[in-house]
């Protein structure tokens, strides 16, 4: 899911105002804690410990992908971004 931040006010919301980011979710933690990372174009939430790290991961190679390609979220278009996601092992 790739989602545009809508921050107000001032302060750093404001920035990224209109920038693109990714919603990784995890459904299978069930060890009671509450994971939780975010990065500059990601957020990823629950998942036991090995699918958070698995998600983790894959954004880490999202964004090696799109910085060798001298892209980000708000640049890369959908089918390049379709193309990097099968890459690097988010689509099956």
């Amino acid at each position: 899911m790739i989602a545009k931040g809508r921050g107000k006010g001032g302060g750093k919301r404001a920035r990224r105002r209109g920038q693109r980011w990714i919603l990784g979710l995890g459904l299978d933690g069930k060890d009671g804690h509450v994971r939780i990372t975010r990065g500059e174009n990601f957020r990823l939430l629950g998942g036991s410990e090995e699918t958070h790290g698995e998600m983790q991961e894959k954004m880490i190679r999202l964004n090696e992908e799109l910085g060798r390609r001298h892209k980000t979220l708000d640049t890369v278009s959908v089918p390049e971004l379709d193309e990097i996601a099968s890459k690097i092992g988010l689509k099956k």
